[in-house]
């Protein structure tokens, strides 16, 4: 059976394997060379400003109170700022907390409860969220505001006075850029270092405790899968607040020494120039980007760029076709998670089985597929569900941040539970059958269903109510979102009241596309929700808001 065997770590001494180490490692090797890049500022950061500017950041932050172990929400589109608060925070020892920049309301308030953050780093923008839900924010004592695009002096004044008025001690992010330099702590491969929120299931999204090492691991697997160096120009368009863009692009360029350029936001029919204007050699598709690049007008000229190697997850049955229309020299492609890194990895420009995702990493992952219900391993070629283990310590999450029994349920018998279901052929590759679990995933944005039916509920005619996924009409593997409507007796709501009381409430993103009114919901005895069941029944007969208005609701 065969393996993926690429995985040679850039720094052999694991107790390295932290974001202060490589930050002065790469300051020394590199300090000249260009880090990162925002072609739509002009920003231009070398690795050694880059050091400079995260132990300013991380010296500020203690010198305000702030220790090592304490949470920083990070709640910013992309830009510099979101890039070094991550990494002064890791300076100082505290844990990064990025969230979505379209969460607010509940969404929003349990993920600040679960972590008690001390200090937020926002935008003038989005400081409404932090006002709206002060009581949930009770632990924020700092807030510092950096500008969006489109803030200026006075948006900065009004958040500020904003937030003031509600108790906050606020101040520019600047000032921590600015900030003098003073001894740091050690910062261990061990400790923690991120809370990246991941949807949950049939319950409230869950903080994956990411330890240093298990970051470092998760980039440099990226590195090697991509073959990255600092000859090299990785370009991203996905936002910082996801791990696509922080630890599988920004990351692998600092481990590696390459130049990481940083846009905005995707843009479909802007991508080529982008990867032209860039110099791009190595770049990212997560979900639909790939099937919405695919429809653009092709030319003659698609293939005069630099690119030689794009990381998509999933790849598309045209894959080659795309190859050949822009000139690449492979696609590679993962299964992985944010809480167990990449255990299988595609190698570099080897031709795969059709709908294969990869190979196992042996060295580093003991991997099986078992029966949810016994925990039993499946036969070859049989559906089991993804357990994993690692071979290192410390190079998987710590469990989820605040929530030791959903930790243990997910950890159950020593294996760590993906709620995923694959096969492995006979050869070693392994293929993504289908999600064993109620998570959702739209647009590259994981979704709690649970999440989704609490806000939902909140409308006072909804008596009971159950969201799923039901495919949507393109190649990423994604979803759209659906939800079935059990209304009050004596109330009565339709699909447009319920779409604009979700438009309030959810994010852009979660909004159901399908509205289906019934009677009653399938349950079992116990009381549950047959989820399955309504899967089963589709889209038929509800209302498509697409179809109705034209669109779904966009970013704000």
């Amino acid at each position: 059976m065969i393996t993926f065997g690429d995985f040679d770590p850039t720094f052999a001494d694991r107790s390295q394997w932290t974001t202060p180490s490589i930050l002065r490692e790469r300051a020394r090797t590199h300090g000249d060379r260009a880090w990162l890049e925002i072609p739509s500022t002009g920003e231009s950061y070398t690795f050694a400003q880059t050091h400079d500017i995260a132990q300013r950041v991380g010296s500020g932050l203690l010198q305000r109170g702030h220790e090592p172990g304490d949470r920083l929400v990070i709640m910013l589109a992309n830009c510099a700022d979101h890039l070094f608060a991550w990494l002064g925070s890791a300076t100082s020892g505290m844990v990064e907390v990025p969230i979505n920049t379209a969460y607010r309301g509940s969404f929003f308030e349990h993920q600040v409860r679960t972590v008690e953050p001390t200090g937020a780093v926002t935008s003038p923008g989005l400081a409404d969220r932090f006002v709206e839900s002060r009581v949930a924010c009770a632990t924020i004592h700092h807030v510092y505001l950096t500008p969006g695009r489109d803030d200026d002096a006075g948006s900065m004044e009004r958040a500020t006075r904003l937030l003031t008025d509600s108790g906050y001690v606020v101040e520019p992010f600047s000032d921590l850029r600015q900030a003098p330099s003073a001894p740091l702590p050690d910062v261990s491969a061990k400790d923690l270092a991120s809370v990246f929120f991941t949807s949950g299931t049939t319950g409230l999204s869950k903080g994956v405790m990411m330890p240093h090492a298990h970051m470092v691991c998760f980039a440099d697997e990226c590195v090697s899968l991509t073959r990255l160096t600092d000859a090299d120009t990785y370009l991203s368009m996905g936002p910082l607040f996801h791990g696509n863009s922080q630890f599988l692009a920004a990351y692998p360029a600092l481990i590696a020494g390459a130049r990481y350029v940083m846009r905005e936001r995707f843009s479909a029919s802007q991508w080529l120039a982008w990867v032209r204007e860039s110099h791009a050699t190595v770049t990212n598709f997560v979900g639909v980007m790939m099937d919405f690049v695919w429809k653009q007008p092709a030319t003659d000229a698609d293939a005069d760029n630099q690119l030689r190697c794009i990381f998509a997850a999933p790849t598309a049955s045209y894959a080659d076709e795309f190859r050949d229309r822009f000139g690449l020299e492979a696609f590679v492609e993962v299964f992985g998670l944010t809480e167990i890194a990449m255990p299988i990895m595609s190698p570099y420009g080897v031709e795969r089985p059709i709908g294969a995702a990869g190979l196992l990493v042996s060295d580093w992952f003991d991997v099986r597929l078992v029966d949810p219900e016994t925990d039993e391993e499946v036969a070859t070629g049989e559906l089991g569900e993804l357990t994993v283990r690692p071979k290192r310590p410390f190079t998987t999450c710590l469990g989820y941040f605040g929530m030791p029994d959903k930790s243990m349920e997910a950890f159950r018998n020593l294996w760590f539970h993906t709620g995923d279901g694959l096969r492995r052929d006979s050869d070693g590759w392994y293929y993504f059958v289908d999600r064993l679990k109620d998570a959702i995933r739209r647009r590259g944005e994981n979704i709690s269903s649970y999440e989704v039916e609490q806000a939902i509920l909140e409308h006072p005619a909804v008596q009971e109510c159950a969201v799923v996924a039901v495919p949507a009409d393109n190649e990423a593997g994604e979803d759209e979102v659906m939800v079935f409507v059990v209304s009050h007796p004596s109330r009565g709501i339709d699909e447009d009241q319920l779409w604009a009381f979700a438009d309030e409430r959810l994010p852009y993103f979660a909004v159901p596309r399908y509205v289906s009114f019934v009677d009653e919901l399938p349950k079992t005895p116990s009381e549950k929700v047959q989820k399955a069941k309504l899967r089963e029944r589709g889209t038929a007969g509800s209302f498509d808001r697409v179809a109705v208005s034209g669109a779904m609701p966009k970013r704000s």
